[in-house]
């Protein structure tokens, strides 16, 4: 057997190993993919919207965020970054009293095809301990960054049971350029029961300032889910 052959099976191995720990990362383009997975991106009321957040807790953004959603009376899901959790306990504590449901996202903030399967997991680990460490509370849910899921996370998320979910709108709020009208309107415009929106009440790994345009389009949001006949409720 030639070395040229040798190096063609390892590159084959190489690549077939590569495919199969980024294979999930097309459920994010492929509702079949999501399905065969078993990666929920719908609302379990098909009456209602789910609203999520992303990327807390945050100092400000949190809190200011759930003050908007107490004022309306709904409940959320928050998905929350193990190492924001652990330099904000007492916001993330806050979220669970207030009747939310909460997440697990990351522990730091990264695009998981960027990680072996090992710090994968480590990753997901430390996520879980400091979440459940700040909060008194087990997540049941599961949402990995820009939604970019791998075989290793999967196969982590289904051992410890959280559901994934992924999301049906989002108000694109991370954006420099983003205004509490363009969330608003990006968040709402065709809404069906069922819809999971995407926000987030930080800003550590967006545009500074994100969140207050988020929070500034929040009741709005709330008033259009309203208006066509949905309740919010928990994803």
């Amino acid at each position: 057997m030639s070395a040229r052959h040798d190096r063609a099976v390892v590159v084959v191995g190489a690549l077939g190993v590569a495919a199969a720990h980024a294979g999930p990362a097309l459920c994010a383009r492929s509702p079949a993919l999501r399905r065969a997975l078993g990666v929920r991106d719908r609302c379990g009321d098909a009456g209602a919207v789910a609203l999520t957040f992303d990327d807390g807790p945050h100092p400000q953004g949190t809190p200011a965020t759930l003050e908007v959603l107490a004022r309306a009376g709904v409940r959320a899901t928050f998905f929350l970054v193990g190492e924001q959790a652990e330099r904000h306990r007492a916001v993330a504590a806050e979220i669970v009293a207030a009747g939310h449901d909460i997440g697990v996202h990351c522990h730091r903030h990264r695009n998981l095809l960027r990680l072996a399967p090992g710090q994968v997991r480590k990753d997901l680990l430390r996520a879980e301990a400091a979440i459940v460490w700040a909060t008194g509370a087990t997540p049941r849910l599961y949402r990995p960054p820009y939604g970019v899921l791998t075989t290793a996370a999967l196969m982590h998320a289904r051992r410890y049971g959280w559901e994934p979910l992924l999301w049906t709108r989002w108000g694109r709020d991370w954006r420099a350029c983003a205004t509490a009208a363009t969330i608003a309107h990006e968040a709402t415009a065709g809404l069906t029961g069922g819809d999971v929106v995407l926000l987030h009440d930080a800003d550590h790994y967006s545009a500074p300032g994100s969140w207050e345009r988020t929070v500034a389009a929040l009741p709005g949001i709330v008033d259009a889910i309203r208006r066509a006949g949905l309740e919010v409720a928990p994803a």
